[in-house]
């Protein structure tokens, strides 16, 4: 929504600005950083003017049922967590329930990485599955990012940006305590329609 000839940024007020910045955040299904918000404006609005602009428009959601919150990809409105209850009642779903072998991966990936697959299995205790590594990987919450100088060039696995925008975190050290991360990994993926991993018998 580019401006227009006849629509000049010195014409625009910033109630105008505001209502352009929230329209574009309002029908994007993924966080806008603050680069693509530029656009709206051909680049001519600093970085620092659509800061506070943005500031201006959380503070004025701050009593609704949504919010604007910062994540590691940039800027997007969120359903507030009190809210969901009501919301679940339009279509109810059941809460996704990952393997211990997933939950266990993950945590291990995202308070330890990079790791490879051996060093997840030697804190572990006990093998990991192609399948588990396979089913973070298709949700997009890890990825191979380089491989350890050892033999056999294992793959190091890290955590991705999709990680950490599911669970409206900014950073890795935003991360919650360890026994934390099972509820938050849940209610962030609660309506997701994803095949999710079932406990391993031999996992135990």
């Amino acid at each position: 929504m580019p401006i227009s000839q006849s629509d000049t940024l010195d014409s625009l007020s910033p109630a105008k600005t505001r209502q352009i910045l929230e329209a574009a955040l309002l029908t994007t299904q993924e966080p806008l950083p603050i680069s693509e918000l530029r656009k709206l404006f051909n680049n001519e609005l600093s970085a620092a003017v659509l800061s506070k602009l943005l500031e201006e428009i959380r503070e004025k959601w701050a009593d609704s049922g949504i919010e604007l919150v910062t994540v590691a990809s940039g800027w997007r409105f969120k359903t507030k967590a009190d809210m969901q209850l009501y919301l679940d009642r339009l279509t109810p779903q059941k809460a996704p329930r990952y393997s211990r072998a997933v939950l266990e991966t993950l945590a291990i990936i995202a308070y330890r990485q990079p790791v490879t697959r051996g060093d997840i299995e030697e804190i572990r205790g006990v093998g990991v599955s192609s399948s588990v590594l396979k089913t973070l990987i298709a949700r997009g919450w890890i990825e191979t990012v380089g491989h350890r100088n050892v033999p056999g060039k294992p793959a190091l696995f890290a955590t991705t940006q999709h990680f950490l925008d599911d669970l409206s975190l900014r950073a890795l050290e935003e991360l919650p305590p360890l026994e934390e991360m099972k509820s938050l990994i849940e209610s962030s993926d609660k309506n997701q329609d994803l095949p999710f991993e079932e406990p391993e018998e031999l996992d135990h």
